[in-house]
């Protein structure tokens, strides 16, 4: 049974990326101008889709590969390059109808599904890889844990996620509001450290037999997130 807490947040989560954020993101995601603020976000955006890419194997001909938060589906499209068969799912179906239209001439249309959708949902079945890039940095820790267990019990090679790391600047810009404008109403991102991060990978039965290989850190200005990269034993 899905956690109340992860479901309630889930829905705001969903309302914000549905409707006040779906401009931004497009934007954000763009090569159009932003701001100051923004244009570091983008940056270590930037730096942490490729720190991702390059953990995954070069060669992910006959791999599939479940983007899950895929946003306007940057990542999607590299993976695809690559061979692999991906399945798109974000929370914004003005997200997925952009990344649909983004999608390049030189990608083959078969190779992407893009779906909107809860990234839990047992339907999509299972996978070879899975990212989770800057989609669970507004979930309480626990709620996170949970969450990666029951996508980790349809993976069969590596799960990728980032989350927020506890750090006082962080800590700082969370409390002033200052990592998006106030107008936008964002779903306040949850700070963890490191250290909770490996309890509660070590504590969460669904993934018992599943360890930590490797961690990195990505700031840029306004834009710090951690990545990490679990594999099963």
């Amino acid at each position: 049974m899905q956690q109340a807490t992860y479901t309630t947040r889930r829905q705001e989560i969903e309302r914000y990326f549905a409707h006040t954020a779906a401009e931004t993101w497009s934007k954000l995601t763009s090569e159009a101008p932003v701001g100051r603020i923004r244009q570091t976000v983008r940056a270590g955006r930037d730096s942490m889709r490729d720190c991702l890419l390059s953990w995954l194997p070069h060669d992910l001909r006959g791999a599939r590969v479940l983007d899950a938060g895929c946003g306007t589906g940057a990542l999607s499209v590299e993976a695809a390059r690559r061979g692999a068969q991906v399945v798109a799912i974000d929370l914004s179906e003005p997200l997925i109808t952009l990344a649909r239209r983004r999608l390049p001439a030189d990608i083959d249309p078969a190779a992407v599904t893009f779906r909107n959708g809860d990234m839990l949902d047992p339907e999509l079945g299972s996978f070879d890889h899975v990212v989770a890039m800057d989609s669970l940095i507004h979930y309480d820790a626990r709620d996170m844990a949970w969450a990666l267990s029951s996508l980790a019990a349809r993976t069969g090679a590596s799960l990728h996620f980032t989350f927020a790391p506890k750090t006082p600047v962080l800590a700082a810009m969370h409390a002033v509001g200052k990592l998006f404008p106030k107008g936008n109403k964002a779903p306040s991102i949850q700070p963890v450290s490191q250290a909770r991060i490996r309890k509660l990978v070590e504590r969460e039965p669904g993934l018992e037999g599943w360890l930590i290989s490797r961690t990195a850190r990505i700031k840029s200005g306004f834009y710090i997130s951690e990545l990490v990269e679990l594999c099963p034993t």
